[in-house]
């Protein structure tokens, strides 16, 4: 492979994974744009190796003719290693929070497409590393813009004044066509003052947003506490 071609290779792959790392720093998740660029660049560099030793294979049986039959090239030896490998990385991007929320997923996921970038590169495919770019980028920009999937959250209200504030929720919930799934129950004691704690699982109308909710609820002088929670 000549010089010109592998610093092509690596430059291409430093401006492809460029654009997604930076749609992602810009959104301030775990992995920004330094990361997304070293695992492509080092998924062109491992590509580029595996062809290299595919084309010194090919020019040894040139060489001799005789040993053709003994001589084994594996053309995804290397580059399958990149693909299993890499999620120790993508592992590395999720975080539970305490309230059991998991976030970094996408950032995971991103990163191993973005080693499937490097791959391509570094093969020497650059129209599938063009439009797999272009791909990977309008899914994480405009594809939730797109696509609106109602989902299913728990939505954590601590209140005083128990009949009071129970009919403020429930009426809520009915005014604004919220289907409650489920719904937990539990009561603490502090200062000989009862604060009620409901746990909902609600499921939103279209054209609502959880954050409207919690806004909504956090107005009422008897909430203590509005928290929105993960399945």
């Amino acid at each position: 492979m000549e010089t010109q071609e592998v610093i092509f290779r690596l430059v291409i792959a430093i401006l492809l994974s460029g654009f997604i790392g930076f749609d992602r720093e810009y959104k301030n998740r775990p992995a920004g744009i330094r990361t997304y660029i070293l695992v492509c660049v080092g998924a062109t560099i491992i590509a580029m190796t595996q062809t290299q030793l595919n084309l010194n294979t090919i020019a040894f049986a040139q060489a001799h003719p005789d040993l053709i039959g003994i001589l084994q090239a594996d053309a995804s030896r290397l580059t399958a290693q990149v693909v299993s490998g890499i999620g120790f990385l993508g592992a590395g991007t999720i975080i539970v929070t305490k309230d059991k929320s998991i976030l970094g997923l996408t950032t995971a996921a991103s990163l191993w497409a973005v080693a499937g970038v490097g791959i391509a590169i570094g093969m020497g495919f650059y129209l599938i590393s063009i439009i797999g770019t272009m791909t990977i980028l309008a899914v994480l920009t405009f594809l939730k813009k797109l696509i609106k999937i109602p989902t299913l959250k728990k939505i954590e209200l601590r209140f005083v004044h128990k009949q009071e504030t129970k009919t403020y929720i429930a009426n809520y919930f009915e005014a604004q066509k919220i289907k409650i799934e489920d719904v937990a129950f539990k009561v603490d004691i502090h200062n000989n003052r009862r604060i009620y704690t409901n746990l909902y699982q609600i499921e939103l109308p279209m054209g609502l947003s959880y954050s409207d909710i919690v806004e909504d609820f956090s107005y009422h002088d008897n909430m203590v506490r509005v928290r929105l929670l993960e399945v």
